[in-house]
C-alpha cells in the first residue's frame, strides 16, 4: 500500500506540483488548504497519513500551532515548509517537534528526497531492522535503545525521536569526535538536504533535556572547529 502524504498548503499551485512529484515517486497524496483541515486530517486515525508537509503560513491556524497540537496527540512525521528563512522559524519549528524543514522557493525533487529520508528513519521496514542494542550504562546516565528510554540518575528524560537518535549515535562511540556531516548522515540520512547547523540546534535541545551545561558539559562535548563527542565512558555503574 502506498504511503500517504498530507500536503497542507493554501497555495493550490504548490499543492499540485508537490502532489505530482510525490505521486510519481509512489506516494498517495492528501490535500489540506487550511490549518484546521490539515490538523483534522493529520489526526484522523480512521484514515491515517504517514507524513505531513505543513506550510507555516497557513490561514486560520499557522503551521506551528498545528504542529504543536499534532505533537500533543500523535507521533506522525512532520516536515515544515516556510517562506521565511529567518533562523527563528527553523529553531521554533524544530523545538516543537518537526522532523525537518524546507524553505520556499524549493525544488520539488528536494522535498521528495527529504520525505523519503524522514520515512526511512522513522518507519523502518522489518526486513531492514537490526537487533536492538543492549542497554547502554554510564555514570549517572542510562540509554535503552530497544525501549527508547533515557534516564539521568533516577529521572526519566523525555526526548524527541530525533534527539534520541542523535544521543544514541554519539553514545554508541564514546570519545569519538563526529563532524556535523557525519552526524547528519548517521541520524538524518545520507541524502539529507539542508544546513548542517540543524545539528547544532538539536545538540542544544538535547543538552537542555539532559541538564547538560554547554559551558561545562558532562555528556555532550564540543570540539571546536570539528564537531561533537560523547563524554561519559561505558561500563560505569549508574547511581
Amino acid at each position: 500500500m502506498a504511503r500517504r502524504i498530507l500536503v497542507g498548503d493554501d497555495e493550490p499551485a504548490i499543492r499540485t506540483v508537490l502532489a505530482a512529484y510525490l505521486e510519481a515517486d509512489g506516494f498517495a497524496v492528501v490535500h489540506a488548504d487550511t490549518g484546521a483541515e490539515a490538523l483534522r486530517r493529520a489526526l484522523d486515525t480512521s484514515d491515517p497519513v504517514d507524513l505531513v508537509l505543513l506550510d507555516v503560513g497557513l490561514p486560520d491556524l499557522n503551521g506551528l500551532e498545528v504542529l504543536t497540537t499534532i505533537r500533543a496527540r500523535s507521533e506522525v512525521s512532520v516536515i515544515l515548509v516556510t517562506a521565511r528563512a529567518e533562523e527563528v522559524d527553523k529553531l521554533v519549528g524544530l523545538n516543537v517537534g518537526a522532523d525537518d524543514y524546507v524553505t520556499k522557493p524549493f525544488s520539488p525533487r528536494e522535498v521528495v528526497a527529504r520525505v523519503n529520508t524522514v520515512l526511512r528513519r522513522v518507519h523502518r521496514e522489518p526486513a531492514d531492522a537490526t537487533p536492538p542494542d543492549p542497554v547502554l550504562r554510564f555514570s549517572g546516565l542510562t540509554i535503552d535503545p530497544e525501549r527508547r528510554e533515557v534516564r539521568v540518575g533516577e529521572t526519566d528524560v523525555e526526548l524527541s525521536a530525533l534527539d534520541f537518535d542523535l544521543l544514541l549515535a554519539l553514545a554508541d562511540a564514546p570519545g569519538r569526535v563526529f563532524s556535523r556531516a557525519q552526524l547528519l548522515e548517521k541520524v538524518w540520512g545520507y541524502d539529507f538536504y539542508g544546513d548542517d547547523r540543524v545539528v547544532d540546534v538539536h545538540i542544544r535541545t538535547l543538552r537542555s533535556a539532559l541538564g547538560d551545561d554547554a559551558n561545562r558539559p558532562g555528556i555532550v562535548g564540543t570540539v571546536r572547529g570539528v564537531g561533537y563527542k560523547f563524554l561519559p565512558r561505558p561500563g560505569e555503574a549508574t547511581p
